[in-house]
């Protein structure tokens, strides 16, 4: 469920930008990352309210804690119920925006609503990106529930709207060369999703590029566990 509402929303945002017709259309970057962490904090309170006080919404961030505690037994359940809930999420968007898909030609643009794709292709160079915003992702949100920062710092619950704000530095700062998917399920869950669902006009869903956004954040993921642990 949290996953579901991460995709609905933040899928959600980028349509209203890209889409023809749509009120939104033209909005621009700002508002892309500012929805995309609004609904980051969304997808945190609603996953902790279904019942997951983890509320990862991430399989990077699922399977760098799974590393680190060295228990498995919720990775596979996770990443199998946050794609599923990123497949939803997307089709939400594609039964809201239903009539604007006719109108907009541009298939790259329906693309975009679903999933990542760089500014300038360079694999190796997109995969570095990936792991860098997923490094950024995963070490401070670390840092934000820590005990040092815990116990002088933020009451109970405000942990959620610090890490959206996190989320938005992340795509206003690091977001404009791959659109920083920084979670697997977030990029491969809508990717299926667009390859599934019978969207006007649409084009390829680009599986040449979809081994990056989903291999740079478990990687990123990885390392910035690894460095909390060491430090």
């Amino acid at each position: 469920m949290g996953t579901l509402i991460l995709v609905s929303l933040g899928d959600g945002v980028v349509a209203g930008v890209l889409l023809k017709r749509s009120k939104a259309e033209g909005a621009g970057w700002m508002v892309t990352t500012s929805g995309w962490a609004f609904t980051v904090m969304a997808g945190v309170f609603v996953s902790i309210l279904c019942g997951s006080n983890d509320a990862f919404l991430n399989p990077a961030v699922t399977l760098g804690f799974a590393v680190s505690s060295g228990d498995f037994a919720k990775l596979g359940p996770y990443i199998v119920a946050q794609l599923a809930g990123a497949f939803l999420g997307a089709t939400l968007v594609w039964l809201h925006f239903l009539p604007h898909w006719k109108e907009t030609p541009d298939q790259g643009l329906k693309l975009a609503v679903f999933c990542t794709a760089p500014a300038i292709r360079n694999f190796a160079g997109n995969l570095i990106i990936e792991i860098i915003g997923t490094f950024v992702l995963v070490f401070v949100v670390g840092a934000i529930y820590s005990k040092a920062v815990a116990t002088p710092g933020p009451a109970a619950g405000l942990g959620p709207y610090l890490v959206a704000c996190l989320v938005w530095g992340i795509g206003l700062s690091l977001g404009g060369t791959t659109g920083y998917a920084i979670n697997p399920a977030r990029d491969l869950g809508p990717r299926l999703a667009h390859a599934a669902l019978p969207i006007a006009g649409k084009g390829s869903s680009d599986w040449g590029y979809a081994s990056v956004p989903v291999m740079g954040p478990l990687m990123g993921a990885a390392w910035g566990l690894l460095l909390r642990a060491i430090g």
